[in-house]
């Protein structure tokens, strides 16, 4: 198969174009670091296999078109990472040009392709529903903060690829859990000082998901035609964040007492304090769980032995 991926070099789709390029796939990951339209069949990316295509995500289809053209399927995952900064003005204006714009030259080109690709599957989060503890699956409505606005935006700009010849998947991602990278580092290091604990009230549910079942997802909407729409890329069992940090604390042999008190995480990452830390969402794999999609990790003290080792 050809599989087009933009935000390749990334946490997700690296591993993603990992497996397919082990299993033989001709692996094209878009990069700004190479002229639009230049293509180096080298391990930039870390992963011998993969070829770099050099674009230029603008909001126009661009040299994108000529890559896409038969695809057997295009993932889109760029965008700059939720927790780098504080979002300031310019923060927020990085934080939605880095999705929106790629994921319009993405959809203007799969429309121009001659061979369009049948399936188009793009990012999204948790962050669309609104927050609280009432169960959230794929048909719950959208919330109405800045990043549950972000996700709506960014879904409607994939929904422009979507025709009779191409279906549309936003994956709506919860946290992704591997030792190697993500959030779960940071979330390690006050543990091993022995003052890891949770964060607030600690009462707010967390969606997440081991880093194996997401690219195992990716791949399983790939290969299943009849699925559409939304897809909600959590395990089947969210917990709180007081349980994460149980779980978290069980795995590394660490107390997990200490809180971070709300007012703390406010004055140190401002406005998205609460969005990616206080508050939550406890949203369900529906789709996954009535399609019969496989979970290798469906609860946390499960993934974190997976990730940690028994």
């Amino acid at each position: 198969m050809k599989i087009v991926i933009a935000g390749g070099t990334g946490f997700l789709g690296l591993a993603l174009a990992e497996t397919y390029a082990e299993e033989g796939h001709d692996v094209r990951v878009l990069t700004r670091q190479l002229k639009p339209g230049e293509s180096r069949h080298d391990p930039g990316t870390g992963v011998p296999g993969v070829t770099r295509v050099g674009w230029r995500p603008d909001g126009r289809a661009g040299t994108a078109t000529e890559v896409v053209n038969g695809a057997d399927a295009v993932v889109n995952l760029a965008g700059a990472n939720l927790g780098d900064a504080r979002w300031s003005p310019q923060r927020k204006a990085v934080l939605h040009d880095s999705r929106v714009l790629p994921t319009r030259s993405l959809a203007a080109a799969i429309t121009e392709a001659s061979v369009r690709p049948p399936v188009f599957i793009s990012a999204s989060g948790v962050g669309y529903y609104r927050t609280g503890t009432d169960p959230m699956t794929e048909s719950a409505p959208a919330g109405n903060d800045f990043l549950a606005e972000l996700c709506q935006e960014w879904e409607r700009e994939a929904s422009r690829a979507q025709s009779a010849a191409t279906r549309v998947v936003p994956i709506r991602s919860g946290v992704v859990l591997e030792r190697s990278g993500g959030v779960l580092p940071r979330m390690m290091t006050p543990f091993r000082f022995f003052v890891g604990g949770p964060l607030g009230s600690g009462r707010q549910y967390w969606s997440w998901i081991h880093r194996i079942d997401w690219v195992e997802m990716v791949r399983w909407i790939i290969g299943t035609p009849s699925i559409a729409g939304p897809v909600n890329a959590t395990a089947p069992v969210p917990v709180t964040n007081r349980e994460f940090a149980r779980a978290l604390g069980r795995a590394l042999r660490r107390p997990s007492f200490v809180p971070v008190p709300a007012f703390a995480l406010r004055l140190a990452l401002g406005e998205m304090a609460d969005p990616l830390t206080l508050t939550g969402q406890r949203v369900i794999p529906q789709c996954a769980l009535s399609r019969g999609f496989h979970f290798r990790y469906p609860e946390i003290d499960v993934a974190f032995r997976g990730i940690f080792g028994e």
